[in-house]
């Protein structure tokens, strides 16, 4: 059979013409993104640049505290200061203060002060030694007591004692609205509660410096006399040539300013703590620490300006 039969003629078979294939579609040059994952993507760039700022600013603050901290005390000094001179004058208040910043701190200086002269005694009769000088242990001894460990010291022990007892009085008296109390009775709490208490540190401190001079030199005189073979009339003759009433004045001046300095630091860290209980734990914590910084900066700085150098 000639010619053949094109195979689209079968029977059950029907077929048309080979078509063209059909082009592959072009992909999208720009697919639409899924929002969902768009809104998370920005979302997380905006919780970045949150948390960057959240940090800045708690850099920013933990900068200015200090700052901040130093207009909260000049203010108080001032409001203390004002209020203090104007009546009515509650002597039995500054009494009272006098008596439980100065009469309760005795023991704890005074025992400190003993044995801070006494090691100060023993180290300087040992090194002395070395070089063939130590008869001078008298005279190093009472010039460092009288200008720098004697204010220092006991600024640290009325610190650790009375100050951290002034501010828990103080913030217990703030948290449970007693101060709010005296403000709706009429009462100026400043001039109630701080002018007082900054009163008698002032006028106790120095006391109290006397005392630790006095325990500190009768502490090193013992060792070093009767320890170390030190003779008495050398260790008071030394300590009567070299050091002079400008020595014990200096550390007066530091004394007042330390009294003065540590009560109010103690009373502003009471006077305005909160958060209940565990705040006035925080206040009492923050005013150990602020008054032993304050007190070690502030004997550099006075210390400077009387020797008239190193600033």
């Amino acid at each position: 059979m000639w010619p053949p039969t094109p195979l689209c003629c079968y029977a059950g078979e029907v077929t048309s013409e080979a078509q063209p294939a059909t082009p592959a579609t072009a992909a999208d040059p720009n697919p639409q993104e899924d929002p969902d994952r768009a809104r998370s993507a920005a979302e997380e760039d905006e919780d970045e640049g949150f948390g960057l700022r959240e940090a800045l600013d708690a850099l920013g603050a933990k900068l200015l505290s200090p700052l901040a901290e130093l207009g909260m005390l000049s203010k108080m000094a001032w409001e203390t200061t004002f209020w203090a001179v104007r009546p009515p004058y509650r002597f039995r208040l500054l009494i009272r203060s006098m008596e439980f910043i100065g009469v309760g701190s005795i023991f704890i200086v005074g025992l400190t002060g003993f044995f801070m002269g006494a090691v100060l005694g023993l180290q300087l009769v040992d090194g002395f030694r070395q070089f063939g000088a130590e008869s001078q242990t008298g005279a190093v001894v009472g010039m460092a007591m009288s200008r720098e460990i004697g204010p220092v010291f006991t600024a640290l022990m009325v610190s650790s004692r009375a100050g951290s007892a002034i501010t828990t009085e103080l913030g217990s008296m703030r948290v449970s609205d007693q101060i709010n109390a005296l403000i709706t009775m009429a009462v100026n709490p400043v001039q109630f509660l701080v002018a007082p208490r900054v009163l008698a540190g002032l006028l106790t401190v120095p006391l109290l410096t006397m005392l630790f001079n006095i325990v500190g030199l009768a502490g090193s005189y013992l060792v070093a006399t009767g320890l170390m073979g030190i003779d008495p009339g050398v260790f008071l003759g030394r300590m009567q040539w070299i050091v002079d009433w400008a020595d014990v004045a200096q550390g007066l001046v530091k004394a007042c300013i330390f009294g003065f300095v540590v009560t109010l630091i103690a009373c502003r860290q009471g006077f305005y703590a909160s958060g209940g209980a565990a705040g006035v734990g925080q206040a009492t914590n923050r005013s150990v620490v602020h008054n032993a910084i304050a007190i070690l900066a502030l004997d550099y700085m006075i210390t400077a300006i009387i020797l008239g150098q190193g600033l």
